[in-house]
């Protein structure tokens, strides 16, 4: 969706748009449109649209009422977000190309503003690649903005969101695609035209570095595929001498669990398994893009999980490259296994003054939450504590769940350091666990199972049924909360 500022009105504008907060009704609104507004029962709540047409200067304007709830409300961005991308779900495929919103008969500061247009963006994009006809009706039109009176610092606030934006879109974008085009090398090299000429340093890990590192996790989920894994890391330096932030994703491209073989029905939604280097790589470019004035570092493992002659075996036991042994009892038991060697390595060549890790990691994660939240663990509680409230901010929700010892023998193995699976019951708990044993004391760690997150079957506050891009508002928050302080 393409925004521009404007200090006068387009002389052909056919549809004109107002943020209306409660029941605050824009000055000088035809009486038709005010009296129509109370008889459809419109009060202005959050995601509420009531439309119209009036004739100006000669012409029939389509008006559009969104709703944005209570000025004063402590959810008034979140609000604000839902009335943007209420605009965008009406008019997307309506035959209308163009949207005229009237910021300063709105009410709007510039930071409201920013907030409309992001929920107005995000709601936008759709995933129409591999679609060769489509309906009429069901085409998408609406591709500009036009915004009218905004305040003078609006545009630098939009600047900011509209870097967000274009990283939850590569997100969404990588977890949409299916298998055959997002594979380890394809996802590495999508992320170089991304990152190309930004300022960012790349850094990948084929398969003969990782084994001279002794990955062997990594490497044995992976050896099953004729796709070679990698592990790519994208570093920002754009604060002073303090020590990185380091955020670690799952990329398992596609997970058919290995010899342990999944069911058949629901395989499909495997494509969406690298939702947590999806989420990474996306909040990098985002934070890249508005040159975040801090230190960050994205890393991700990427592999594919596939059954074949030399895929490892249930019972088999692999190295980490922290040297410690794990009996793999599950060869679907995998993300632990990959994200093992990229905690260990990001915090053996970064020293990071805090490490969040992003997976889509436990089926149990979305029996206990829903989609409604992600799974926080963490061995730090002031980090809990700002992952959640970054997580509350932007609408990207955390709910923390306990670690313990109790749990932690729940992994022990007779035979090896540990097994990567344990019993049937808090199987969430005892995955963090797994992680846990290779963050080195000390260091800050956090790990986010959103398994349930990075895909939706229905549409939300701001997306479409399917990618979500789940965890990159979450990361530039707390970037911009602590990070960037």
């Amino acid at each position: 969706m393409h925004v521009t500022f404007t200090e006068i009105f387009p002389p052909d504008a056919r549809l004109l748009a107002y943020v209306v907060s409660g029941s605050a009704m824009p000055a000088g609104l035809e009486p038709v449109m005010v009296e129509g507004a109370k008889a459809a029962r419109f009060k202005g709540k959050a995601g509420q649209l009531f439309e119209g047409f009036v004739e100006r200067n000669r012409a029939v304007v389509r008006i559009a009422l969104a709703g944005a709830g209570d000025a004063g409300a402590d959810d008034r961005l979140a609000a604000l977000e839902k009335a943007g991308a209420a605009l965008t779900a009406r008019y997307l495929a309506s035959g209308e190309t163009h949207l005229v919103l009237d910021a300063e008969k709105s009410a709007l500061s510039a930071e409201e503003l920013a907030s409309v247009l992001l929920g107005l963006r995000l709601r936008g994009w759709r995933h129409d690649a591999y679609r060769t006809w489509i309906k009429d009706e069901q085409k998408r039109t609406l591709d500009s903005v036009s915004v009218v009176g905004a305040p003078t610092d609006a545009r630098d606030a939009w600047a900011v969101e509209d870097a967000v934006a274009q990283g939850v879109e590569f997100t969404r974008e990588l977890v949409a695609e299916p298998a055959n085009k997002i594979f380890p090398v394809s996802f590495v090299a999508r992320c170089e035209d991304a990152f190309r000429g930004t300022g960012a340093e790349l850094t990948i890990l084929d398969e003969d570095q990782m084994q001279t590192l002794g990955m062997g996790a990594l490497l044995g989920v992976g050896q099953g595929s004729e796709q070679p894994s990698r592990v790519l890391a994208i570093r920002w330096r754009g604060g002073g001498d303090e020590k990185p932030t380091v955020f670690v994703g799952k990329g398992v491209t596609f997970d058919t669990g290995g010899i342990s073989l999944k069911p058949g029905p629901g395989m499909e939604d495997m494509k969406w398994d690298m939702g947590g280097a999806g989420a990474v790589v996306g909040a990098m470019l985002g934070l890249v893009k508005r040159k975040a004035r801090a230190n960050v570092i994205g890393v991700v493992g990427l592999v594919e999980n596939m059954p074949d002659g030399k895929a490892q075996r249930p019972g088999d036991i692999v190295t980490s490259m922290s040297g410690q042994t794990i009996e793999v009892l599950n060869t679907d038991a995998e993300g632990r296994l990959v994200l093992c060697d990229v905690l260990h390595w990001a915090q053996e060549q970064y020293d990071p003054a805090r490490i969040v890790d992003f997976a889509t990691l436990t089926g149990a994660m979305m029996i206990a939450l829903g989609s409604e939240h992600g799974g926080l663990f963490a061995n730090d509680d002031t980090l809990a504590a700002q992952l959640t409230a970054a997580g509350k901010a932007v609408g990207e929700k955390l709910w923390r769940f306990p670690l313990s010892p109790d749990y932690d023998k729940l992994i022990d193995s007779p035979i090896a350091d540990m097994k990567n699976i344990g019993p049937r019951f808090a199987g969430s708990i005892t995955a963090a666990q797994f992680l846990q044993r290779f963050i080195k004391k000390g260091t800050p760690w956090a790990h986010c199972d959103i398994a349930g997150m990075v895909w939706a079957d229905k549409p939300g506050r701001t997306w479409d049924k399917g990618a979500t891009g789940y965890g990159v508002r979450l990361i530039d928050r707390l970037v911009r909360d602590v990070a960037e302080g």
